[in-house]
């Protein structure tokens, strides 16, 4: 144990070196150091502080005397731009998106040619005759509402969060068309289509097929939507409606208008599609029924923090539900709809070196 001299010794020290502190700090406070005015008395009662200070501390002291350094954590962020997670979605969009040119090709080999297999009733073309035109302006629609929600896209402040989501869930999307146009094959919904001749296992020219849908879109318009086969889900709708729900969910609900007119152009799109007798009225019904169901899940579990951990959530028993959890593990709350320009002038870097700049300057000042 140590003697109670020594801990009498100790007390003191630290006690001068409090009032050596305070009497400091206060000097600083004034601008300018103050002088212990010439006395028997105040000398004679500084004297004694100085001199039983040990050198180590008084240099300590005057030191570190301007300033006292607090560690502050840094705030975790609730939304993270995560891109590389946006770049493994993306990946899984364009996988899907190819897999199912794929399908087309080698499903068209097995379509039954219409003067063997007639199209199936189907009660739409029995009140509606079929309008040439009107499969191009479901098209054009489409593209419209894909420009449109791209253009969106680019002023959103949390882009990497919105275009993850797109692309895993128009991968997915895509993925289920490709298992229901390979399991049930339909015959053509109308006479008036033109598929092209079968190949009968040349490799190359299916290859050459798949490189035509792939850069001309699968467009009828661009000319490369030229095999059958692909009806059973339509892949038309599941773009004019998952643009529209996009755009409506990434933009502020005052903008009706906005609103309102991409929910025409989807519409009308999709009802041209009938119109145009390009696919049964199951095809277009199923597409637009997997396709908002498969949005709203993702986002109702996205946008409810409390869901993802429930036991009660039966959502998390989806298949995707890893997936989905591995792209928003870092989302801790609900995406605002935000904006802002797509490139920053100043760089960020600049701003902060500027900003830390000027932080070193006024403390040279002061």
């Amino acid at each position: 144990m140590a003697s109670p001299q020594l801990l009498r010794e100790v007390d003191s020290v630290d006690t001068q070196l409090d009032v050596h502190m305070e009497e400091h700090a206060s000097d600083l406070s004034n601008g300018f150091q103050s002088s212990s005015p010439s006395g028997n008395d105040e000398g004679s009662q500084s004297q004694p502080k100085q001199s039983t200070l040990p050198n180590g501390l008084r240099k300590s002291s005057r030191k570190h005397q301007d300033y006292i350094k607090i560690s502050v954590p840094e705030p975790k962020k609730r939304l993270p731009l995560e891109w590389w997670k946006t770049g493994i979605a993306f990946v899984y969009a364009l996988f899907n998106l190819v897999l199912t040119t794929v399908m087309i090709t080698v499903v068209h080999e097995r379509v039954p040619a219409k003067e063997t297999s007639p199209p199936l009733p189907d009660k739409f073309f029995d009140y509606v005759g079929r309008v040439e035109w009107a499969f191009s302006i479901s098209e054009i629609n489409g593209m419209i509402l894909v420009g449109l929600w791209c253009c969106q896209w680019l002023f959103l402040r949390y882009k990497s969060i919105a275009a993850r989501r797109f692309f895993f869930i128009m991968g997915t999307l895509y993925l289920y068309r490709c298992m229901t146009i390979y399991v049930t094959t339909l015959p053509v919904p109308g006479m008036h289509m033109k598929c092209a001749p079968k190949l009968h296992g040349d490799s190359q020219a299916k290859l050459q097929r798949i490189l035509r849908m792939i850069s001309g879109g699968g467009l009828s318009i661009t000319g490369s939507h030229i095999l059958c086969g692909d009806f059973l889900y339509s892949g038309h709708t599941v773009m004019l409606t998952l643009t529209y729900l996009f755009i409506k969910e990434y933009s502020p609900s005052r903008f009706w208008w906005y609103h309102l007119l991409c929910w025409l152009l989807s519409a009308v799109g999709v009802v041209c599609i009938l119109v145009g007798h390009e696919h049964y009225t199951v095809d277009v019904v199923i597409a637009y029924y997997i396709t908002t169901r498969l949005f709203w899940w993702y986002h109702t579990m996205a946008n409810i923090q409390t869901l993802r951990s429930s036991p009660q959530n039966y959502l998390s028993r989806s298949w995707w539900n890893p997936v989905f959890r591995f792209f928003e593990k870092n989302v801790q709350t609900k995406v605002p709809c935000s904006f802002s320009w797509p490139i920053n002038w100043p760089p960020s870097c600049f701003k902060s070196s500027c900003k830390n700049y000027s932080m070193v300057q006024s403390a040279r000042r002061q």
